[in-house]
Order: structure tokens, then sequence, then C-alpha cells
């Protein structure tokens, strides 16, 4: 098991991948799986799926808004107040930004996408990094997007706070390698789950198509022809907080189906 006894903490938990993650950890014998998000609604929804479970995962859950570092100093202090360490942190959240050309987009939906998508994990990690440097290392994996290299229209923001995030990755990786703190980032693509059932809801209103012809336009550039469940693309991401990614840092991992592949 790819988690096992490992205690993990998995921030912006919601319908998704962040919930995908925070159950798949527990699958994979995670001994403690912390939830952290804004809403509260969310986090008990997490809690429950991982407790249908029945493995005896210990699950705390901590209201935590990530862009303010007291509240993220909070959660770390009391994840190792309560379990003795942290193994594994999965920086998931993430906040949208504004969807709109450069030339219109308000600065300000770009700036609320940097203080969480960048900021904000800089600050959860920093809260998280002395906790795994105390019990000899860990793991942190960073959520990020096939955006920052194939761009998508009227996400500018989003993708620039993403790459701001990647950069930051490989610096991370190169300063905390002597402490056995691996970092390393997932891209994903289009990801099948609630998000872009939504999105294809709302464009197949707009543009009087099917559902079905929406799909098949994003589908013809993935070579394996499909969207990627946000539950395969959690694997690929446990696979960087697990064991046998032992050896690799400063990683980044491209999860869309081969719609982007670098050269």
């Amino acid at each position: 098991m790819l988690m096992k006894d490992k205690v993990v903490i998995v921030s912006g938990i919601g319908p998704g991948l962040g919930q995908e993650l925070s159950t798949l950890a527990a699958k994979e014998g995670a001994s403690a799986v912390v939830l952290a998000a804004r809403t509260q609604a969310k986090l008990d929804v997490a809690e429950q799926e991982i407790l249908n479970l029945g493995l005896g995962t210990a699950v705390l859950k901590v209201p935590t808004d990530i862009s303010d570092p007291e509240q993220c100093l909070a959660l770390a202090d009391r994840v190792a107040k309560e379990f003795g360490r942290i193994d594994v942190l999965f920086n998931s959240a993430y906040d949208p930004g504004s969807f709109e050309p450069i030339e219109e987009a308000s600065m300000d939906g770009w700036r609320r996408a940097m203080d969480v998508n960048f900021f904000g994990t800089m600050y959860l990690t920093q809260a998280c990094v002395p906790h795994m440097k105390e019990s000899g290392g860990g793991a942190i994996v960073m959520i990020a997007t096939m955006v920052e290299h194939k761009p998508l229209a009227t996400q500018a923001g989003y993708g620039s706070s993403k790459a701001a995030l990647r950069c930051a990755t490989k610096h991370l990786a190169l300063e905390l390698g002597k402490y056995n703190i691996r970092v390393n980032s997932c891209h994903m693509g289009w990801m099948w789950g609630p998000s872009v059932e939504g999105y294809f809801s709302w464009q197949a209103k707009a543009t009087g198509k099917s559902q079905d012809e929406l799909i098949k336009d994003v589908t013809r550039s993935i070579p394996l022809g499909i969207i990627p469940d946000d539950g395969e693309c959690a694997k690929a991401a446990m696979f960087f907080g697990s064991d046998y990614a032992s050896v690799v840092t400063g990683a980044a991992l491209d999860v869309n189906g081969g719609e982007y592949m670098p050269v």
C-alpha cells in the first residue's frame, strides 16, 4: 500500500480531486488523513467517504483558508501534536480566478488566484516543512495544471499562478533535498468530475451543442480518447507521495491522457 502508516494532509477538500486524494490515501493504508478546506460541509462529506471504507483510518478535519498564514501554521501544528509527524502534503487547494481575456481581465481576479494557488500553497508548505524536518523527511506534491504548458482561452490568470508555483517547486526541491523532503508536481489536464461535468452542462446550454458533441471536441486532441477520471488522476499524484518515488524530486508529471507531451 502506497501510503502505509503515513500521516497525510490534503488541502482543497471538495467534490473532485481533493476528495479523491483523501479517499485514495485511506485506501492505500494511511494511518491518518487530515482534511483541510474552507467549507465545513465539504470536510464532513470527505470524512464520511473515508469512514464508509471501514478501514479504521484516523480522520482530522481542520477548516482552513490557506491564504491565511496563521491558519496554515495552526493546521500543521495541530497535525503534529495529534499524530506526531507529517509525512505527506498534497497541495490541492486552488482558486480558478476570473475567466476572461488578458486585455479585459480584472487583476483583482488574478490576485485572488495568486493568493490561493501560489501564496496560499507556499504558506501551507512553509508550515509543514519544519515538522517534516523534525521527523526525518517527507513528500510534498503540488497539484498543477496543463494550462501552464498548453494555454486555454480565458485561463491566463489561473495558469500564471500555477506557473509561479512550478518554479517554486523546483527551488524547494533543491533546498529541501538535504532534509530528505521531496517536492514534485502533477500537471492535470481535463479531469472528469463535478467541476468538468458542470462546465459541459453550462456549455451545452450556451452553445446548443449536446454534451456528447462537446466531449468529442475535447477528446479529439487526447490520444487516449477519453477525459481522464479525477480518481485515476489522483493515483498519479499518490505515486509522488509514496516511497516508490523515494529518489524523485523536482519532477513534473503530465497527467492528461497525452493531450500535452513535452519534448
